[in-house]
């Protein structure tokens, strides 16, 4: 396998060394964070806005990218769905946990560009159900996807 992994660094396209590299920066986030290797692989370090909104600034790469060239409808549910999750999870005490139950997306226009911005907010706030609001804009602040999530607070 390391002969793979070395003829594809030497021999590889751009787009394939970026991909090695961004599952070496995957292991490292899990390593020092314990984070999913997914959010190593989008790059995601997010930081709360203000109380109530949670923000995700992440770099386009190859990873995200559809067969067209922009970016996969997955990834764009995903990053709606990590910035609900970060936001829920980040507001909890230590003894909660949330998960998604639900997660209803929009595709409005194409994921292009260098960057994008994911942004979370609560709609409503329930003792056990929480429904939240997501959203991706691209570098020019158009809104790329809008989602919806209903999330479960569990006991740990």
């Amino acid at each position: 396998m390391n002969e793979e992994w070395k003829a594809i660094w030497e021999e590889g396209s751009d787009e394939e060394r970026q991909i090695l590299e961004l599952a070496l920066q995957a292991i490292r986030q899990r390593r020092e964070r314990n984070s999913a290797f997914l959010s190593g692989f989008l790059g995601l370090k997010g930081e709360f806005v203000d109380a109530n909104t949670y923000r995700f600034d992440v770099p386009l790469t190859p990873f995200m990218h559809n067969s067209l060239g922009v970016v996969h409808g997955g990834i764009l549910a995903t990053l709606i769905d990590s910035a609900m999750g970060s936001l829920i999870n980040r507001s909890l005490p230590p003894d909660r946990y949330a998960v998604t139950t639900e997660l209803k997306t929009n595709y409005l226009r194409p994921g292009k560009g260098q960057r994008l911005r994911a942004e979370a907010s609560f709609l409503h706030r329930g003792q056990t159900l929480v429904v939240m609001q997501g959203s991706v804009y691209d570098e020019q602040d158009r809104l790329i996807a809008h989602g919806t999530g209903t999330f479960i607070v569990l006991k740990r």
